[in-house]
């Protein structure tokens, strides 16, 4: 062996080293996969998966240390009150998940909102994929395929989101799903090729009240919900 395979050799060893030591090790502190907004308005589909409004990557929080058992009566206030079918429900979604924090859960269901709708606006797939699930994607999908073909785009801005609530709370096997009811104001107005306006318009304010459900597998390693159902209310 001459100084240059010597050499080669001591240097793969070490990449390989220091790869192990990087890649084998979760340091607590990784963020979703997409942490970004897009811009659009909702249209309907069938099945009442709707394409609607605003939102951004859901997570859960880091770990704390544990806390001072707190009693029923307080330990949903301000989401739900006591007896009801919602506190019974996330009574349940905790018992399968102790790190559970509601007032996390709903700052994550904002941002999503706005990610979702924004994305759908924009033509986002890539943003869309990583937040949908498999059917509400192809319910978004085909709207976007469809404004496409129509050579048309969609302008949204949001003016406010004004309220998030937790409406509904409920475990299946090992599923948890979270229904929320978002409402909120916002400008959309829908151009054809030639820009004359189809749809919507640049200066009306819209009162816009949306009802999701998001989902995650509380065995799963990975922390993310997806949006599984969409609705909404006039």
């Amino acid at each position: 062996m001459d100084i240059y395979t010597i050499i080669f050799l001591a240097l793969a060893v070490f990449i390989f080293l220091r790869l192990r030591s990087v890649l084998g090790q979760r340091t607590g502190s990784e963020r979703p996969p997409y942490d970004r907004a897009a811009p659009n308005v909702v249209q309907r589909g069938q099945d009442n998966n709707v394409v609607p409004i605003p939102g951004s990557v859901i997570d859960q929080p880091a770990s704390a240390a544990p806390t001072e058992p707190v009693e029923p009566t307080e330990r949903w206030k301000g989401i739900a009150e006591p007896g009801t079918a919602l506190a019974q429900g996330l009574d349940a979604v905790a018992v399968q998940d102790s790190s559970f924090d509601p007032r996390h859960f709903l700052s994550g269901a904002r941002s999503a909102y706005e990610m979702i709708v924004l994305a759908f606006a924009n033509g986002d797939r890539r943003a869309l994929r990583d937040l949908l699930s498999t059917e509400v994607y192809e319910s978004f999908e085909a709207a976007i395929k469809d404004r496409e073909k129509h050579e048309q785009k969609t302008e949204t801005r949001f003016v406010s989101i004004d309220k998030a609530e937790i409406v509904s709370a409920e475990t299946r096997d090992r599923s948890t799903q979270l229904t929320v009811r978002f409402v909120s104001q916002m400008i959309s107005v829908t151009r054809d090729k030639a820009g004359t306006i189809v749809d919507g318009s640049p200066d009306k304010v819209a009162d816009i009240t949306d009802i999701w459900t998001f989902a995650r597998d509380s065995t799963s390693r990975d922390p993310n919900w997806k949006l599984v159902g969409t609705g909404s209310a006039h």
